[in-house]
């Protein structure tokens, strides 16, 4: 049976609209996508990566010695939002370091721009270690040095007490700039929803490496989130002694994580170390 003109008319009308609507809603879900990519390589926060490419341990009694030195650093800030100046808490990660033989330790590593909100110093920050087992030891800081931005995304802070070697033992600092050809590990309190548990449980990246060197900062294939800023980048010995080698400044969760060689602000460190 011939269809009416009329209804040809207007099947092609509703037609030439439900492509419309599909092109716009094809066209809605590719730019999505494409913005879900650029979220993901710009916050760590994102969703973890498939179980398969996250390589990253949760660290239990069972984890090796060195990373009891690597601690949670929380910080309290401040920072102007619709006009007003709201109080706002920065969760990152930070590494006990001291020189050799030191029976105690009161010297910290983190990322600067963890610290980059802080202004009040009336607000402590505070630094907090897991031993394991043990129950946590909690010590307040202050800054002595830092890089001053994201090009030299580095800080050095005093405890206002020291914690024993008995307790937790320090490490000890990389004498060169990490090896290219040799692994690498990195540690951190990453806040993802996974394995980081939003930023409760320290996690860990055993064996990485170093896929990129400039002067003052390295890339590397370990798997790290937002939180772990700050945390610990070791490269061990030949004597198999974990050596602090880098602070942690971005990682994207899904292989590619940026770090400051101590080679850059050893100085300054060894400075403060003495």
């Amino acid at each position: 049976m011939p269809i009416p003109a009329s209804t040809q008319s207007d099947l092609t009308g509703v037609t030439g609209r439900t492509t419309s609507r599909l092109r716009c809603l094809v066209g809605s879900l590719a730019a999505a996508v494409a913005l879900q990519a650029v979220a993901s390589q710009d916050d760590p926060g994102n969703p973890a990566p498939t179980a398969a490419a996250d390589r990253r341990e949760i660290v239990s009694a069972t984890s090796p010695a060195w990373l009891r030195a690597v601690g949670k650093l929380q910080v309290p800030g401040s920072r102007y939002r619709d006009g007003q100046r709201r109080h706002v808490q920065e969760n990152c990660s930070a590494t006990l370091v001291a020189g050799a033989d030191r029976p105690r330790a009161d010297i910290i590593v983190t990322a600067w721009h963890c610290l980059a909100d802080y202004s009040d110093l009336s607000r402590p920050i505070t630094f907090t270690l897991q031993p394991n087992p043990g129950a946590p030891i909690e010590r307040q800081a202050y800054r002595l040095a830092d890089g001053g931005g994201m090009h030299a995304d580095w800080a050095i802070l005093r405890l206002y007490r020291p914690v024993d070697s008995r307790e937790v033992a320090a490490l000890g600092i990389h004498p060169q700039r990490a090896d290219a050809g040799r692994a690498i590990s990195m540690a951190g309190y990453s806040r993802d929803a996974g394995k980081g548990a939003a930023g409760s449980r320290l996690t860990f990246d055993r064996n990485c490496r170093i896929t990129g060197q400039a002067t003052a900062s390295s890339d590397s294939d370990c798997v790290a989130y937002r939180g772990a800023s700050g945390g610990a980048v070791v490269q061990f010995s030949v004597e198999g002694a974990a050596l602090f080698s880098g602070v942690v400044s971005a990682g994207n969760g899904a292989g590619l994580s940026t770090f400051v060689p101590v080679a850059g602000f050893r100085s300054e460190l060894a400075r403060h170390l003495r």
